[in-house]
């Protein structure tokens, strides 16, 4: 101790000793607490002190019996701090040698950072992808939740099946026949983390097969060969004609496994012909090969009832899935793949070991949502606010960009854009989008060549985005087009 009374460290040095305020101030608070837990408070202020830098490696603390004193504790306390975190290789000590800061702990490098997939810094987001969030139906969903997590048994806090509760599976299958059409029987229903994680096991039981590689359509959704490669498998691009997926060079690629997004085809917005389809499946039986069909929005049709799944025609060679995503919200990470009988019991077991199944709370008030009107009721609302907006954006494009040619059906999340050649070259035209930070995603980025005619393509999300903020975006897209503000 020091003649003022304060406890003393010092660093590893050796030299002349100087006060430091943080060898004892930090640890006031622990001394104050309760008697019942104030010795781990105390360990727990001194491993905070050590992990933010506050305590240097290096430091030497005050003897057991000065620290005690000056904390008004017993000496007891402080030396079972230090006895914890020595063993926990914060400190370090040896006989007649003093306690020191160990030198294996790094200070903490701050605080969380959030690396969500978010726009930061732009003042419009056309790119596709994202529902509009606001919609997400708030009272009813903490309405549901109230009223399932009162009911549940304590039984069903427990770990659930990797598949998924029974109760999502059976709503889940009740509401994919009715408006999908697709055969769906819950026992081969798995509950997953988005289609995100329904396409990765997809992966890893087909290469358990022995497959290496898999089909993807050109273009397409770019995350599907990235989630394959965390899988083992690689990808092939295969080429669109306006019916859907060319089955010429599908059979000589040799793959024996295809992605295809038949109702709503993304990102060209087409929906896949009824000949096209059929062809695919033969394909299918021919080859013994599977088809997985990513059904990512295809309650989403404006203009008409949406064309059925293609599972719905064949469940032993389709593999089905889809999520809440676009209707409810991404942040729910809830998702459904239907497999063919032949791989549900790979599929579960690979299921299990990856995360021994989804949270069983969320599923439930899930079951109970759709099982009540609830979800029918959110994709109405979500129907009228896209339809909508997807008029405002295309009347906007017409006023602002005249002779924009707009492709696909008036279905899902987005469309295709094709500007006319005085609006490119595309480069500089999305150059010149950033200078305004409007953010935008050209049709290349899906895989797609660029136009021989030099016009613009863009994929243009919407339902993101208000009436209003779709009209002013669009306004300031052409304005720096022209080079004014």
């Amino acid at each position: 101790m020091t003649s003022s009374g304060t406890s003393s460290v010092s660093g590893s040095g050796g030299g002349a000793q100087e006060s430091v305020s943080a060898a004892w101030e930090l640890l006031l608070p622990a001394a104050s607490a309760p008697a019942r837990g104030r010795g781990r408070a105390l360990q727990s202020a001194l491993r905070e002190a050590v992990r933010s830098g506050r305590l240097v490696p290096g430091t030497r603390l005050p003897s057991s019996r000065a620290l005690a004193a000056d904390l008004g504790v017993s000496r007891g306390l402080v030396t079972e701090a230090y006895e914890q975190l020595t063993a926990e290789s914060y400190l370090r000590s040896g006989r007649g040698a003093g306690t020191w800061v160990s030198g294996s702990v790094r200070a903490a490098a701050g605080g969380a950072r959030d690396r969500a997939p978010r726009a930061r810094g732009t003042r419009i987001d056309f790119r596709p992808g994202t529902p509009d969030l606001s919609l997400f139906p708030r009272s009813a969903w903490a309405a549901t939740y109230r009223s399932v997590l009162g009911r549940l048994p304590h039984s069903a806090l427990g770990y659930p099946d990797p598949r998924g509760l029974p109760e999502l599976r059976d709503a889940l299958a009740a509401l994919l026949t009715r408006r999908r059409g697709v055969v769906a029987d819950p026992e081969r229903l798995l509950v997953c983390s988005g289609v995100a994680q329904a396409t990765t096991l997809l992966g890893f039981v087909l290469r358990g097969h022995g497959l290496r590689t898999v089909g993807v359509e050109d273009p397409g959704s770019p995350e599907h060969a990235s989630l394959f490669a965390s899988a083992g498998l690689t990808t092939t691009r295969l080429p669109l004609d306006a019916e859907g997926l060319e089955v010429g060079p599908l059979v000589s690629s040799g793959v024996r496994a295809v992605v295809t997004t038949p109702a709503h085809q993304f990102p060209t917005g087409i929906a896949y012909s009824a000949a096209r389809r059929s062809r695919l499946l033969d394909w299918a039986r021919e080859t013994d090969g599977l088809i997985m069909e990513d059904d990512y929005d295809g309650d989403f049709r404006y203009d008409r009832a949406p064309v059925g799944a293609l599972q719905g025609l064949d469940p032993e060679r389709v593999a089905y899935t889809g999520s809440v995503s676009k209707s409810l919200a991404p942040g729910l990470r809830l998702g459904w793949l239907l497999a063919p009988a032949s791989l549900t019991d790979e599929l579960t077991d690979r299921k299990r070991t990856m995360d021994l199944g989804n949270p069983a709370v969320d599923q439930a008030v899930l079951a109970d949502f759709i099982a009540r009107g609830g979800y029918d009721r959110q994709l109405r609302r979500c129907q009228r606010a896209y339809r909508e907006r997807r008029d405002v954006l295309t009347t906007a494009l017409a006023e602002h960009f005249p002779g924009t040619q707009v492709s696909g059906i008036a279905a899902g999340l987005h469309i295709i854009a094709r500007l006319p050649e005085r609006y490119g070259p595309e480069a500089e035209f999305i150059a010149r989008a950033e200078e305004d930070r409007i953010a935008l995603r050209p049709l290349s980025d899906c895989g797609a060549t660029r136009s021989d005619d030099g016009s613009v393509g863009l994929v243009l999300g919407y339902a993101h985005l208000s009436p209003a903020d779709i009209v002013h975006g669009v306004q300031r897209l052409a304005a720096a087009c022209r080079g004014t503000r």
